[in-house]
């Protein structure tokens, strides 16, 4: 039925518009009816687009008509983070302050989805500054867990996850400087991968001034969606060239298969926190999938894991309280401000020399992980060692927080070391799914997300069990 096309995946979506069984517009009214009907309860998307994707849809259908050439995405439905530049919208990213900050033209990412022919339906939520695990913020309110009220949609790609999750859209982008593409696919069941760097081009055209050497090297543009094939369809679209990213670097997504079996080295432990019981049965599971598909899966200790975290996410810290510390504590809300009071508790910011320092010894860390992935090219990990916690939860006092982010190293390592990392959900429990995350080589972002759909499809599609108790 054409008001249940929501529920397609991409690429199965895109698969029936191209042989025309399906219009750009039949796909496009869909999710946007989907979005008129559950957002309200989810506060998913806060700026919705649904006149320009109905006139997109239709360019798209008129072009298809004409016989030429259909992009990636010809008449997929995505959705855009509202903190980067979407021609003729506001990058507000969470703050009141910058509510008016209208783009002039596209970021990179909009613009080689629009070229693919993917069809914006909406803009979605994040935190203020995009800084927390958590979605919430003055301008917009606060975003909902489509599994219910008791978990976070994590942050701060959380309207992208709960959206995509909820059937608006088969593709939703975000962004991840410190785990912020792969927290929310963990708290929603959704997949996700962050890309390593250089992999996708980035820049926003509206910034009043270049980001930190930092914030460039660990931020990676990034797409949310409901299965991991999904993700990587999306991913063709989002690595072509962009001459605004002097850094990127143009390889083809798909790269030579490696040899099999595929080593596989299983990390279970965060140091200095216990396992749940749950995060100890998604990794079993994952372990279990991957052995039974030929990977080669054996228990190693993966190096200076807490020690590269603490260092990286204080690096991160110290840049950021040394460019934009003043711009947050003069237009973030109190909420946002404690939020940073507990990240700087527990991990003090480093400054002068010590920042210097953190940043030269990032060489080094990397040549470790490099010698570590010669071995084993892909690594089993937890994200956080509990399942998603509850709303408010990181800023609820200093032990909550660090019970949440400070939990965080398995998350971190990745973005200092700019190494690409999946998300695959892999258990359900009675509340909430419970994922694990993949680790590969630089530009292996394809072999880390058939691994994951290997997970996936152990388990099952967790958006077909979400969708189920609607009814």
């Amino acid at each position: 039925m054409d008001d249940e096309l929501w529920r397609l995946s991409a690429i199965d979506l895109r698969g029936r518009i191209g042989t025309g069984e399906v219009s750009a517009r039949t796909a496009t009214a869909s999710a946007i009816g989907r979005m008129e009907a559950i957002n309200p309860s989810l506060n998913a998307v806060v700026v919705p687009c649904a006149e320009e994707a109905m006139a997109t849809a239709a360019a798209l259908d008129e072009a298809q008509a004409r016989g030429e050439p259909l992009g990636l995405l010809h008449g997929v439905p995505v959705t855009i983070k509202i903190n980067v530049d979407q021609r003729g919208q506001a990058t507000s990213n969470g703050v009141v302050a910058f509510a008016d900050m209208i783009a002039s033209e596209d970021a990179p990412v909009v613009a080689n989805l629009r070229k693919a022919g993917a069809v914006i339906i909406g803009r979605t939520n994040t935190p203020e500054f995009s800084f927390r695990a958590d979605t919430d913020n003055p301008l917009h309110g606060r975003t909902h867990n489509p599994w219910g009220p008791h978990v976070s949609p994590g942050g701060s790609s959380g309207g992208a996850a709960a959206a995509v999750m909820a059937g608006i859209g088969a593709l939703a982008h975000g962004n991840d400087i410190a785990g912020s593409l792969r927290f929310p696919s963990l708290a929603c069941g959704a997949a996700t991968v962050k890309p390593g760097i250089g992999r996708v081009p980035a820049f926003n055209p509206s910034q009043p001034a270049e980001r930190g050497m930092l914030a460039q090297a660990m931020s990676a543009q990034g797409l949310i969606a409901r299965s991991a094939p999904d993700v990587a369809l999306g991913m063709r679209a989002l690595v072509a060239v962009d001459g605004r990213d002097p850094w990127h670097v143009p390889q083809p997504f798909d790269q030579p298969a490696l040899e099999r079996p595929v080593r596989v080295a299983f990390c279970t432990q965060t140091e200095g926190f216990p396992l749940h019981a749950d995060v100890r049965a998604a990794l079993d599971a994952a372990a279990a999938a991957l052995a039974d598909a030929g990977y080669a899966v054996e228990p190693a200790e993966a190096p200076l894991v807490r020690e590269i975290g603490e260092v990286g996410i204080r690096a991160l810290l110290g840049e950021t309280e040394a460019l934009l510390g003043e711009v947050i504590r003069s237009y973030g809300s109190p909420t946002i401000n404690q939020v940073f009071a507990h990240y700087h508790a527990m991990f003090p910011p480093y400054g002068g020399t010590e920042l210097l320092a953190a940043m030269a010894k990032r060489s080094f860390y990397a040549r470790a992980w490099n010698a570590f992935l010669d071995t084993y090219p892909l690594v089993l990990t937890p994200l956080l060692p509990t399942p998603f916690f509850a709303p408010d939860r990181d800023v609820a006092g200093i032990e909550t927080a660090r019970e949440t982010i400070g939990a965080g190293a398995w998350s971190f390592v990745m973005n200092f070391l700019g190494l690409p990392a999946g998300i695959a959900a892999a258990h359900l429990s009675a509340v909430q799914p419970t994922g694990v995350q993949i680790v590969g080589r630089r530009f292996r972002e394809q072999t880390i997300l058939d691994a994951c759909a290997v997970v996936e499809a152990r388990g099952g599609s967790m958006a077909e069990r979400l969708w189920s108790r609607e009814s």
